[in-house]
């Protein structure tokens, strides 16, 4: 048996492909699925069924979409209520798959109906599937359904993760969906790649309580802010989602970016922090391309939202598609290619502001406002005296309750979220500082950072 992992750190999630030599399963894959018929191709084996552990909240799936194209079995919860044909599977379903038998487990806590898939070949040895239920020294939270159903489901989660290590053999691998920087994890994971279940009786937080109610409280307690767009991934979900179909790029010219920007609508230059800082179309919005892009395009930008994306080139264009389309932003065509810091010097009305550290902070000679954009997790664990609390998701909303004459400096945890902060008060007219630093910094300088 062998399990190839297919890892998606835009979004912090694992798929699999679990295969016997000849042919194999998938579970959970990602939007873009030619990653997973491309491992298959590689690994020299036939895909004979896709499984999902849940309906996910965190990204859209490509199940569907890879059962209909190899037209293959879609092992779907029975009790989940999605409007597409599927093989049903319930608690004690078996499947099986060349030499592998897959045996269901319900483990429900993530979501209500959750899965766990187990994964043997005969020779003792085995793996399993744990989706959002057991993660790397953690669970996945249990908060993404409703408020109602938050206590009720970490109590499940307790009992389902303690089911999973007491029903099978300590020498099984864990493999989890989520927990990989994924904000589906409900408190910390313990790192690493890889875990068996006997790691987890030792390591995983639902084993250092012996009580329900005290570990439901405690995971509960642990919960943070998640992206915006999770409360549409369900539904996207449930509906059966096909693959993009991405049209040719519509190319904007200076006029038409003029026209979008006094419009309302988002227009998003994918530079470094850095080079929008320098020089950047007034009214834009800077989302830096990288690991952290898609997570965070998806916390601020509405759903709805008709969006621009502008870079150097179509390259960069047609990957930022791809990503987005995993988490259902599957209509950008707007596009601005080539040099961006050209337009704003040249074509259109321009802005910058500079980029300083921490320690700059010491011999400011001007009244300031900070505004700290980090997490409510992050800002009760300390903060620096004197700063304003803004989540990063709250401050396109309140940017225009901000004193037009007043300096803001804004800073994050390490400067990624705070340079996307900084881009929406400049564009609403603020005179703008921001922090490219880490906050372990703030410390090191002439600051006070207040801790509970």
């Amino acid at each position: 048996m062998h399990v190839i992992t297919i890892e998606t750190e835009e979004l912090g999630d694992r798929s699999y492909l679990i295969h016997d030599g000849k042919e194999a399963l998938v579970v959970d894959p990602q939007r873009d699925i030619d990653r997973v018929l491309a491992a298959a191709k590689q690994a020299g084996v036939e895909i004979k069924g896709v499984a999902e552990t849940h309906i996910h909240n965190d990204y859209v799936t490509g199940g569907y979409e890879l059962a209909i194209q190899l037209q293959i079995p879609y092992y779907v919860n029975e009790a989940d209520n999605v409007s597409f044909e599927r093989s049903g599977v319930t608690d004690g379903s078996r499947i099986s798959i060349g030499s592998l038998s897959i045996e269901v487990v319900a483990t429900p806590g993530h979501t209500r109906n959750h899965l766990s898939y187990v994964v043997t070949d005969g020779s003792g040895d085995g793996v399993v599937l744990s989706g959002g239920s057991m993660l790397f020294g953690s669970v996945g939270r249990t908060d993404l359904i409703s408020t109602e159903l938050t206590e009720p489901l970490a109590k499940a989660q307790f009992h389902s993760v303690r089911r999973l290590a007491e029903k099978f053999p300590d020498h099984f691998g864990v493999f989890p969906t989520h927990g990989f920087g994924s904000f589906c994890s409900s408190v910390a994971t313990t790192g690493g790649s890889t875990s068996t279940l006997g790691e987890e009786r030792k390591h995983n937080v639902a084993f250092k309580f012996d009580d329900e109610e005290l570990f439901a409280k405690t995971i509960i307690a642990g919960l943070t802010a998640y992206p915006k767009y999770y409360v549409h991934m369900g539904r996207l979900n449930a509906a059966g989602p096909r693959a993009p179909r991405f049209e040719p790029p519509i190319l904007q010219s200076a006029d038409d970016i003029y026209m979008r920007i006094e419009r309302g609508e988002w227009v998003i230059d994918m530079r470094s922090r850095h080079d929008f800082a320098k020089a950047h179309i007034v009214g834009s919005y800077n989302i830096e391309y990288g690991n952290s892009f898609t997570t965070f395009f998806g916390w601020v930008v509405p759903f709805d939202a008709e969006v621009t994306l502008m870079t150097e080139d179509i390259t960069k264009f047609e990957r930022a598609r791809v990503d987005l389309s995993r988490i259902g932003f599957d209509n950008i065509r707007n596009a601005v290619i080539g040099d961006v810091a050209f337009l704003a010097n040249d074509k259109m009305p321009s802005s910058c502001y500079e980029v300083i550290s921490f320690r700059d902070l010491d011999e400011f000679d001007e009244n300031y406002r900070l505004i700290d954009v980090r997490r409510h997790d992050e800002w009760n664990s300390g903060f620096i005296d004197g700063a304003h609390h803004i989540p990063l998701e709250l401050v396109h909303e309140r940017r225009m309750t901000l004193d037009d004459n007043e300096s803001h400096v804004v800073h994050c945890q390490s400067g990624y979220r705070a340079s996307i902060a900084a881009s929406i008060l400049d564009a609403a007219g603020k005179k703008v500082y921001l922090i490219n630093d880490d906050f372990g910094e703030a410390e090191r300088s002439d600051l006070i950072v207040k801790r509970p």
